[in-house]
């Protein structure tokens, strides 16, 4: 049950109020001014507060100044409840933060709309999303627009690259979004002696390129077909429109690509102190979660090279690995087909 602080210096309105924010099922805490209002916020940590302009000891602009300013309560959804219709009063209200303005008199259903509306964005807020494709999909979905991600690749102008084919290269400037209609990507980093090392990897129905579309910066990094690809060309611009609706959307994005960085950097000390038979596992193991349909056991196509690149080693290296794998009965290697037949011992391997 979500907790609601309102604050209402009127005992009427205050009461009115409270009683249907009780019957839509809301636990509501009450405040008479704002100095309580504030002191009762400190004391519950609510999930949204309402709260009247003009009210005696403290009014609503300085209840909404207090809380900005306390890190436990800055990010509480706010909603001003005034007779002030003035568009001035509605301007200072909007640019200190508030995050919605119901005026006096207001319906049931203005009131519990606007309610509902802002607990989502909180929700939104509040939840942790994975730092991959599969996070940004239920960001798009959570925030209402289930059909968004759809509707920027239908109807596009398609690619098709062939295995090896470079889509992007590191130090260009981007001016689109790339989604892989079929195939599958890889995103590589080469050092000054020609050693390339994967970083990510793209499978049908995923979006890439879109880190450098965020933070207005060059490709940091290759893109390179895996096998015979086809890939959908977004216009960056419809992607700027898509980020720049919801701030929520772009709040989110960051924080999506913040552990998607994390990662990253996992990856590289489990290359930098990692055995090369923890990490030749490890890439098999990124490779099922990535790329499993459900399927067991699991089973992939990948070149030896690619595999490699994966887990930053020399082709010879990780060949002579994978023969002492299907020896041991890890897994097993059909027509280049490379087959996990032991996914617990593979994780449990001993550095």
């Amino acid at each position: 049950m979500n907790t609601i602080l309102l604050i209402e210096d009127n005992l009427e309105i205050r009461e009115n109020t409270a009683e249907i924010l009780e019957l839509a099922n809301y636990r509501v805490i009450t405040a008479e001014n704002g100095k309580i209002g504030i002191e009762k916020a400190l004391a519950e940590i609510p999930d949204l507060i309402i709260c009247d302009i003009m009210m005696p000891v403290l009014d609503g602009y300085g209840v909404l100044h207090l809380l900005n300013k306390n890190e436990a309560l800055k990010d509480i959804p706010f909603i001003f409840l005034t007779a002030k219709t003035d568009r001035q009063d509605f301007r200072k209200g909007m640019e200190m933060g508030a995050d919605d303005y119901i005026t006096k008199p207001f319906t049931e259903l203005e009131l519990l709309n606007a309610i509902e509306q802002r607990l989502k964005k909180l929700s939104i807020i509040r939840k942790k999303y994975e730092s991959n494709q599969l996070g940004v999909k239920n960001l798009i979905e959570d925030i209402g627009r289930q059909d968004v991600l759809k509707e920027l690749s239908t109807n596009r102008n398609v690619n098709t690259y062939k295995k090896k084919q470079v889509v992007y290269s590191e130090g260009n400037h981007p001016n689109r979004l790339f989604y892989v209609q079929k195939g599958k990507v890889k995103l590589f980093k080469s050092n000054d002696d020609g050693k390339d090392l994967t970083i990510g990897l793209f499978g049908q129905g995923e979006y890439f390129g879109y880190m450098p579309l965020l933070d207005h910066s060059v490709y940091k990094e290759t893109a390179e077909a895996m096998e015979d690809s086809e890939i959908a060309i977004i216009p960056r611009e419809e992607f700027d429109d898509l980020i720049k609706e919801n701030p929520i959307v772009m709040k989110k994005f960051i924080q999506i690509l913040a552990g998607n960085i994390t990662e990253k950097e996992n990856q590289l000390l489990g290359l930098a102190y990692n055995s090369l038979r923890k990490r030749v596992a490890d890439a098999l193991l990124m490779l099922q979660k990535k790329f499993s349909d459900g399927t067991t056991p699991f089973s992939i196509h990948i070149s030896r090279e690619d595999l490699a690149n994966i887990a930053g080693t020399a082709t010879e290296s990780l060949i002579r690995t994978l023969s002492d794998f299907k020896a041991e009965k890890l897994i097993d290697i059909k027509d280049g087909n490379i087959i996990l037949t032991n996914e617990k011992k593979l994780a449990n391997l001993f550095n």
